[in-house]
Protein backbone atom coordinates (compact mmCIF):
# COMPACT_ATOMS: atom_id res chain seq x y z
CA UNK A 1 0.00 0.00 0.00
CA UNK A 2 1.04 3.37 -0.68
CA UNK A 3 2.21 6.22 2.06
CA UNK A 4 -0.52 8.23 0.44
CA UNK A 5 -3.17 5.78 0.69
CA UNK A 6 -2.24 5.04 4.06
CA UNK A 7 -2.44 8.15 5.41
CA UNK A 8 -5.49 9.08 4.12
CA UNK A 9 -7.40 5.67 5.49
CA UNK A 10 -5.46 6.87 8.64
CA UNK A 11 -7.36 10.79 8.70
CA UNK A 12 -10.63 9.09 7.54
CA UNK A 13 -10.67 6.88 10.62
CA UNK A 14 -9.38 9.79 12.70
CA UNK A 15 -11.79 12.29 11.18
CA UNK A 16 -14.69 9.70 11.98
CA UNK A 17 -13.46 9.47 15.43
CA UNK A 18 -13.05 12.77 15.83
CA UNK A 19 -16.90 13.78 14.33
CA UNK A 20 -18.04 10.98 16.34
CA UNK A 21 -16.18 12.28 19.48
CA UNK A 22 -17.61 16.13 19.21
CA UNK A 23 -21.14 14.94 18.80
CA UNK A 24 -20.86 12.71 22.15
CA UNK A 25 -23.75 12.55 23.58
CA UNK A 26 -25.70 10.12 26.11
CA UNK A 27 -27.87 8.91 23.71
CA UNK A 28 -24.53 8.19 21.04
CA UNK A 29 -22.73 6.71 24.54
CA UNK A 30 -26.03 4.67 25.08
CA UNK A 31 -26.53 3.36 21.74
CA UNK A 32 -22.58 2.41 21.44
CA UNK A 33 -22.41 0.60 24.47
CA UNK A 34 -20.37 3.14 26.82
CA UNK A 35 -20.25 4.67 29.77
CA UNK A 36 -21.28 7.87 29.98
CA UNK A 37 -19.53 10.69 31.54
CA UNK A 38 -20.54 13.41 33.65
CA UNK A 39 -18.90 16.03 31.52
CA UNK A 40 -18.71 15.93 27.92
CA UNK A 41 -15.87 18.61 28.23
CA UNK A 42 -13.04 16.27 27.74
CA UNK A 43 -14.34 14.00 25.45
CA UNK A 44 -15.35 16.98 22.77
CA UNK A 45 -12.19 18.29 23.12
CA UNK A 46 -10.14 15.12 22.10
CA UNK A 47 -12.60 14.92 19.23
CA UNK A 48 -11.30 17.94 18.04
CA UNK A 49 -7.84 16.74 18.07
CA UNK A 50 -8.69 13.95 16.41
CA UNK A 51 -10.27 16.63 13.50
CA UNK A 52 -6.91 18.97 13.71
CA UNK A 53 -4.77 15.22 13.29
CA UNK A 54 -7.20 14.13 10.04
CA UNK A 55 -6.48 17.27 8.25
CA UNK A 56 -2.86 17.26 8.87
CA UNK A 57 -2.63 13.79 7.77
CA UNK A 58 -4.79 14.53 4.93
CA UNK A 59 -2.28 17.50 4.34
CA UNK A 60 0.39 15.37 4.68
CA UNK A 61 -0.76 13.14 2.26
CA UNK A 62 -1.59 15.68 -0.42
CA UNK A 63 1.09 17.69 -0.04
CA UNK A 64 3.59 18.44 -2.68
CA UNK A 65 6.81 15.85 -2.23
CA UNK A 66 8.77 17.54 -3.83
CA UNK A 67 8.93 19.89 -0.90
CA UNK A 68 11.93 19.96 1.45
CA UNK A 69 9.45 19.90 4.67
CA UNK A 70 8.84 16.22 5.94
CA UNK A 71 6.01 15.08 8.28
CA UNK A 72 3.34 17.36 9.66
CA UNK A 73 5.32 20.37 10.11
CA UNK A 74 3.74 23.91 10.46
CA UNK A 75 0.05 23.03 8.43
CA UNK A 76 -0.61 19.75 10.87
CA UNK A 77 0.51 21.88 13.98
CA UNK A 78 -1.71 24.91 12.77
CA UNK A 79 -5.01 22.57 11.83
CA UNK A 80 -4.23 20.53 14.93
CA UNK A 81 -3.78 23.63 17.18
CA UNK A 82 -6.94 25.50 15.73
CA UNK A 83 -9.49 22.84 16.25
CA UNK A 84 -8.58 21.87 19.86
CA UNK A 85 -8.63 25.85 20.32
CA UNK A 86 -11.83 26.72 18.20
CA UNK A 87 -13.36 23.51 20.88
CA UNK A 88 -12.28 24.83 24.05
CA UNK A 89 -13.34 28.67 23.07
CA UNK A 90 -16.61 26.98 22.28
CA UNK A 91 -17.12 25.10 25.51
CA UNK A 92 -15.65 28.54 27.47
CA UNK A 93 -18.43 30.33 25.14
CA UNK A 94 -21.59 28.16 25.45
CA UNK A 95 -21.14 25.31 27.82
CA UNK A 96 -22.18 26.54 30.72
CA UNK A 97 -19.02 25.49 32.24
CA UNK A 98 -18.33 25.82 36.39
CA UNK A 99 -15.32 27.51 36.66
CA UNK A 100 -13.35 29.46 39.33
CA UNK A 101 -12.13 32.62 38.09
CA UNK A 102 -8.60 31.54 37.79
CA UNK A 103 -9.51 28.42 35.96
CA UNK A 104 -11.74 30.60 33.22
CA UNK A 105 -8.61 32.95 32.98
CA UNK A 106 -5.88 29.56 32.42
CA UNK A 107 -8.57 28.17 29.61
CA UNK A 108 -8.43 31.70 27.81
CA UNK A 109 -5.24 32.18 27.50
CA UNK A 110 -4.88 28.52 26.41
CA UNK A 111 -7.29 29.52 23.49
CA UNK A 112 -5.53 32.91 22.99
CA UNK A 113 -2.00 30.87 22.72
CA UNK A 114 -3.05 27.92 20.43
CA UNK A 115 -5.03 30.77 18.48
CA UNK A 116 -1.85 33.08 18.29
CA UNK A 117 0.79 29.89 17.65
CA UNK A 118 -1.69 28.81 15.00
CA UNK A 119 -1.60 32.11 13.14
CA UNK A 120 1.71 32.40 13.27
CA UNK A 121 2.61 28.92 12.03
CA UNK A 122 -0.26 29.49 9.35
CA UNK A 123 1.95 33.24 8.22
CA UNK A 124 5.04 31.38 7.98
CA UNK A 125 3.37 28.56 5.95
CA UNK A 126 2.05 31.25 3.56
CA UNK A 127 5.98 32.44 2.95
CA UNK A 128 7.45 29.48 2.23
CA UNK A 129 4.95 28.36 -0.55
Amino acid sequence: MKQRSLLLIDSSINLALGILLIFFTPPVAHWMGLPVPDRLFYVNILGAVFVGIAIALAWEALRDKTSPQVGLGTAGAAAINLCGGAMLAGWLTFGRLTLSTGGAVSLWLLVVFLISISTLELVQLGRSS
